[in-house]
């Protein structure tokens, strides 16, 4: 069964080493742990990308690169890698600029407002920079490259 679905495993483990890899990367950065990056979207690499990426180039490898299957994979790696890296990116940090927005509001106002949506604590950390999925594309690659040579 591996042997025959390896690109749907290739896929999965790809992206759990990509979240796996996360609280590691972090802590190079910063000397600090996090473990709830294995669970947080965002960060290095992309989870996203790295699930995709080992997808569709495990199908191009297994169904060949002219084939109706791998064109699909390859659009939908192409649609999740772009929202990763622009539609999520933003939106993260438009969140960051509203927060500044009612924080700079409250404090000018000298005031706390009592509405319960603005004490609700936003995740600003929601898509990748393009050197994040970069290394989601390497890693998604190389899994799947092991996969197909390994089995």
């Amino acid at each position: 069964m591996l042997k025959t679905m390896y690109p749907f495993w290739s896929a999965i483990v790809a992206a759990l080493l990509a979240q796996g890899l996360k609280p590691i990367i972090h802590y190079f950065k910063t000397g600090r742990w996090n473990l709830w990056l294995l669970k947080d979207s965002g960060g290095m690499p992309s989870s996203h990308t790295a699930l995709v990426t080992a997808l569709a180039l495990s199908v191009g490898l297994r169904e060949h690169f002219s084939s109706t299957i791998f064109a699909v994979t390859a659009a939908m790696a192409v649609i999740v890698i772009y929202d990763a890296a622009n539609v999520r990116y933003y939106s993260g940090q438009n969140i960051k600029v509203t927060q500044q927005l009612v924080k700079d509001v409250q404090e000018n106002l000298h005031t706390e407002f009592d509405d319960p949506i603005y004490q609700i604590k936003l995740k600003d950390v929601l898509g990748h920079r393009w050197t994040e999925v970069l290394g989601g594309l390497a890693l998604g690659a190389a899994v799947s490259l092991i996969f197909h040579y390994c089995l």
